[in-house]
């Protein structure tokens, strides 16, 4: 094992371009040093996630009964953000070899040639271990402890062992991407409560259809790069069946802020009309699957599922921190009343 992690240090498992077209990548090949400008060491942070997991955990901040010093609030968000960033930093060190294979990564910086592998490593490692002092010294060592878990559980758990070992991938690698509200409440109350458990739930469930909508549309990258996708493993039909399943129980959840008082009127409304569309989509994807009408209906799950979680936590940091749904009369305890009787009706 030593042995194989020095080889990945010293070719960091990448791919040269070349690799697509089945030449091998020697050591010589790769680059000694980067090459690679300012916005490719950015790109190594994976910055359109990173903005997702920002919003999360500003959110998860936000809506936790408690008071953050704005200052060192905001130096914690900028932590969980560099932190989120290393651990995209190590996933690309890790996946340069796949990302060569395949046609939507392999301009990443690494396999394309920009930066050395063990640049990146090093850039990675230094980030992570940053971010979480800078969260332990601006907030609590619980808080620092939790970002620390989640950057080991997707740089080593999700991109080393699961991605590449089974098609659950993606539901159990989730869960990194479902921790950052977790971290955000933990920011102000150094522990987890029911409500952060909840918007875990919303992003844990919400993964599977987003990421298999997206696999239904490349499952032939997936498959150049020998990733078990569910697509490649189970087939689309099975896809699509898995992908209805979860939506069916991640509409529900979507409601649970409601049920326990912390969303209100706006929040209600947008997660049962923005629920709705994703059961639809989903249905669609389910019963449309040959030709042109298939690949639409998977392209508009996909995109729609990142609409619809945004809309689901900017409702909730509308509500929290500009006190809008209440300010319309909307109570947590009437609407959680409201929505339980909705539910109840809708299964007798």
């Amino acid at each position: 094992m030593a042995m194989l992690r020095d080889d990945l240090v010293n070719v960091g498992g990448a791919a040269a371009p070349g690799d697509v077209a089945g030449t091998q990548t020697t050591p010589a090949s790769l680059p000694a040093m980067s090459t690679g400008e300012i916005g490719d060491f950015v790109s190594l942070l994976k910055p359109r996630v990173m903005s997702l997991v920002v919003f999360t955990a500003l959110v998860g901040l936000v809506v936790t009964p408690g008071h953050v010093n704005p200052v060192l609030g905001f130096v914690a968000i900028l932590a969980i953000a560099i932190g989120a960033g290393a651990s995209g930093c190590l996933n690309m060190w890790w996946d340069a070899d796949i990302d060569a294979l395949m046609t939507r990564t392999r301009n990443r910086p690494i396999p394309a040639g920009r930066i050395a592998p063990g640049e990146a490593l090093v850039f990675g490692l230094m980030l992570a271990g940053g971010s979480v002092v800078v969260l332990g010294l601006a907030a609590n060592w619980f808080s620092a402890a939790f970002l620390a878990f989640t950057i080991f559980f997707y740089a080593v758990i999700y991109s080393i062992w699961l991605k590449r070992s089974t098609p659950q991938n993606i539901v159990i690698g989730g869960a990194a991407g479902a921790f950052p509200p977790m971290i955000g409440q933990a920011v102000v109350t150094g522990s987890v409560t029911w409500d952060g458990l909840a918007l875990f739930l919303i992003i844990f469930l919400w993964t599977p259809p987003h990421f298999w909508a997206l696999a239904l549309l490349k499952s032939d990258d997936y498959a150049r790069a020998g990733i078990p996708m569910l697509p490649n493993v189970a087939g689309p039909d099975a896809t699509r069946l898995q992908i209805l399943v979860y939506t069916l129980l991640l509409v529900p959840a979507g409601v649970l802020p409601a049920v326990l008082g912390f969303g209100s009127l706006i929040y209600t409304g947008v997660a049962l009309v923005s629920g709705a569309a994703m059961l639809v989509l989903a249905w669609r994807v389910f019963t449309r699957r040959e030709g042109q009408a298939a690949t639409r209906a998977a392209q508009h799950l996909f995109a729609f599922s990142i609409l619809y979680l945004c809309l689901l936590f900017a409702s909730l940091l509308a509500e929290h921190a500009f006190g809008l749904g209440r300010e319309l009369g909307g109570s947590g305890p009437a609407v959680a009343h409201a929505v339980a009787e909705w539910l109840a009706g809708s299964a007798s």
